[in-house]
């Protein structure tokens, strides 16, 4: 632990908190691409542009695959399918529906949801600070959706879309789970670009087979090319490099320290972004969920320490 500490840099720190940062934006970018392109169409482009960015990354940093075993491509299959292909399908969907600032907190809940699946489906033990983090999770999202009487942004159907963005955090949550189930060596960046590559294909057969136009990338405006652009690079691409790399180095506290800074780039981006009104509901929900959030960080920290897994 002593050593881990000892070479921790500046840049250390930065990548994990850029890495979490650009985590983040994925949420009100996901409003924006939702809106202007179809949706399993957006979705293999962003695969595709992430692809591009993960690869040489990959072929320098990696073994390239060289420990992965038969049975590890079944998980890579099951990665790929909820955590890949369900997560960005939904989370489209459900961000066209809803507002950023419910999406931003909706997401903030992902490692409350993660630790308990963890629990019912790997048998991980409970605690207090486990079930808090969710209690308050639940508060926090039922608190900033039925607050809105004042109004929360433009959106069609919030509660709807909520519902789809929650799923899609319960998806995000099987990526986790099923990462653990890999051979010991395989590395968080081969396993999103392995994932990343099983489900670009899959994307095409979608978007051929559901999207009213599929593959018409015409009309978007110019911020929407930036956004998927940006949705795929930074937030598909960049993010796990730096995240990953920043992980190898850094300690467990600062390394679940840094979980904070996703959430609250994404309700940021989503004031400054997407326009959205501030709202006291705002403040309550997101103020929740974070509380939940900082559980989780503690929780992370004291696994850490003990040598176990949260």
């Amino acid at each position: 632990m002593a050593e881990k500490d000892q070479t921790t840099s500046p840049l250390t720190i930065a990548q994990l908190l850029l890495g979490m940062g650009l985590f983040g934006s994925a949420t009100p970018l996901s409003k924006i691409i939702g809106e202007h392109f179809s949706v399993f169409t957006a979705s293999f482009m962003r695969m595709a542009i992430a692809i591009v960015v993960l690869a040489p990354f990959a072929w320098m940093m990696t073994d390239r695959f060289a420990k992965m075993q038969r049975s590890d491509w079944w998980v890579i299959l099951a990665i790929s399918i909820f955590g890949m292909v369900g997560f960005t399908a939904t989370m489209l969907f459900g961000m066209r529906l809803t507002t950023g600032v419910i999406g931003s907190t909706i997401m903030s809940a992902t490692p409350a949801v993660t630790a308990v699946a963890a629990v019912v489906f790997l048998g991980a033990a409970m605690n207090l600070r486990k079930a808090g983090a969710l209690a308050l999770a639940v508060l926090g999202i039922a608190a900033i959706n039925l607050l809105r009487a004042d109004g929360g942004g433009p959106s069609n159907a919030p509660l709807l879309g909520a519902a789809l963005v929650a799923f899609a955090v319960c998806l995000e949550a099987a990526y986790t789970l099923l990462s653990r189930k890999l051979s010991d060596g395989i590395s968080s960046l081969e396993t999103t670009l392995a994932a990343s590559l099983v489900a670009a294909p899959i994307f095409v057969a979608l978007a051929l087979l559901f999207d009213p136009q599929p593959f018409d990338l015409s009309g978007a405006s110019t911020g929407a090319w930036f956004a998927l652009a940006f949705w795929g690079g930074a937030t598909g691409g960049l993010a796990p490099v730096l995240w990953y790399n920043g992980v190898r180095k850094a300690p467990g506290a600062l390394t679940a320290g840094a979980m904070s800074v996703m959430p609250l780039s994404a309700l940021a981006l989503s004031y400054v972004v997407l326009g959205e009104a501030f709202r006291w509901s705002h403040l309550l929900g997101f103020g929740l969920v974070f509380l939940g959030l900082l559980l989780m960080i503690v929780e992370h920290t004291r696994a850490h320490d003990d040598g176990g897994v949260s």
